[in-house]
């Protein structure tokens, strides 16, 4: 049947999952070391098989449906704060943070020393280096540009860092922290670490304003759309199945 209300339906479907994705964006603008979320879509067309698809049945059957999201990994601006502890990262490197879940991924450096020493994300997981957590002796901290931290001149250990191999999209686990496979994972060759900066969000707000009203008039338009059909379908129950 020649029938445009299943794929409104379906692109309505798809355009109020992007438009959660891009409220999320739009949400974290101020969140530390935020990653985009990029959504794609897919077409579907739906028939039955070896039945002849017309024109017409083509371009009211072809479904639009949310096809997958990826991870935006481009760099946000750097912001000089002066906290010892607070660390940005040039290049696409991300620290490695250890939680109940196993080691998450993130561009987030607002770390803290905790009361007995040891080097955490403000939700208290510890940061990882090349010897495991890392433990901070007390004195004035300083991190070099290859994440080695010294205390009074006194080597303390090396921050862990990673990179995503090619074509790797990280799965967001928080706002700001990534998991990926280990196999996707390698040392991060060509990044430098920031002492006493953070780095903000990459989402571009007037991008992600214009992309959430764009999204919410197509889909005002399909609801409009789907009224239409609703509106036939209503019309043909009552006028002409009285007369089957």
């Amino acid at each position: 049947m020649d029938s445009g209300y299943y794929a409104a339906c379906a692109g309505l479907s798809a355009q109020t999952q992007a438009l959660d994705l891009i409220a999320n964006n739009v949400a974290n603008l101020n969140t530390t070391g935020y990653r985009a979320q990029q959504q794609t879509f897919q077409s579907l067309v739906a028939r039955a098989s070896g039945e002849f698809a017309s024109p017409l049945n083509r371009a009211l059957n072809n479904f639009n449906v949310l096809g997958d999201t990826r991870t935006d990994l481009s760099s946000g601006t750097l912001q000089a704060t002066g906290n010892a502890p607070d660390l940005g990262i040039e290049g696409d490197g991300f620290f490695v943070v250890q939680t109940q879940a196993g080691p998450t991924y993130t561009r987030n450096g607002n770390f803290q020393i905790s009361t007995n020493g040891q080097l955490q994300t403000q939700a208290g997981n510890p940061v990882l280096g090349e010897q495991g957590p890392i433990t901070v002796p007390s004195g004035p901290l300083s991190i070099s540009a290859d994440g080695t931290l010294s205390v009074n001149g006194a080597l303390v250990d090396k921050l862990r860092l990673v990179e995503f191999a090619s074509g790797t999209s990280p799965v967001a686990v928080g706002a700001s922290y990534y998991s990926a496979p280990d196999n996707a994972l390698h040392p991060a060759a060509h990044s430098s670490v920031r002492q006493g900066m953070l780095e903000a969000s990459n989402v571009n707000p007037v991008t992600a304003v214009v992309d959430l009203l764009a999204i919410q008039r197509r889909a005002e338009m399909l609801e409009r759309a789907m009224s239409a059909f609703y509106s036939t379908f209503n019309k043909v129950a009552a006028n002409d199945l009285p007369h089957v």
